[in-house]
């Protein structure tokens, strides 16, 4: 199969350390209007950044369409773009969770054939949630990331004893703080904004420690 991947080296990397050698990769980095006639799979790591792209993929009727839906959902993108013609499904393109065993995968409904279909053709296990900003996965981890910052600006550990203590206590592969810094902040940050102005839920209310380092960050 051919790959078209939007996006920056590291999205490449992911792609790559999935999928190994099953593929053929062509990398590019933000563009508008991407010429997609000799694809089979498009991977978008960058939609909510030229959300306007989607008008392309909502015409595309060839190539399969993955785009990064953590920040941004697939129904908000068709709402105002228009439903697609083609396939068109959301994938975590966050950095670190493509390259697991399975790839959380989502659609504009309840219908998962087709993207179970097009997971298979990529060879990968997957698992499809419910088009949410977030999706699964992602919405969790950001949620316990923001309670370690809030457990830090309180004064009742590190953020070192936050990760050591996390990594002990549930078996995660990385603490909380190491996984902002794999995720990127930047990541983090817009994606719990992006989840509270959804929900509204207090548990996505960013701590003020971490706006603080975002903000410093940029």
């Amino acid at each position: 199969m051919d790959l078209l991947i939007i996006g920056n080296e590291e999205n490449v990397n992911d792609v790559e350390s999935k999928f190994k050698n099953l593929h053929t990769y062509t990398h590019i980095d933000e563009v508008e209007n991407p010429d997609l006639s000799d694809y089979d799979f498009v991977f978008d790591f960058q939609i909510d950044e030229t959300p306007e792209r989607f008008s392309i993929y909502s015409q595309e009727q060839k190539a399969i369409i993955f785009i990064n839906t953590v920040k941004v959902s697939l129904t908000e993108l068709a709402f105002i773009y228009g439903r697609p013609q083609g396939q068109v499904y959301g994938f975590a393109g966050m950095p670190g969770f493509l390259a697991r065993d399975l790839m959380e995968v989502t659609s504009f409904d309840e219908e998962q054939s087709g993207v179970l279909n097009a997971c298979t053709s990529l060879g990968t296990d997957c698992q499809w949630v419910m088009d949410r900003v977030g999706m699964v996965t992602p919405r969790i981890i950001f949620m316990i990331i923001n309670e370690a910052y809030y457990t830090v600006q309180e004064g009742t550990a590190t953020k070192e004893d936050v990760d050591k203590g996390m990594k002990l206590g549930t078996n995660y592969p990385y603490g909380p703080f190491e996984w902002a810094e794999k995720i990127g902040l930047q990541n983090v940050y817009e994606t719990l904004e992006a989840l509270y102005e959804d929900t509204k839920e207090e548990r996505y209310k960013i701590c003020p420690m971490l706006k603080k380092e975002y903000m410093l960050a940029r």
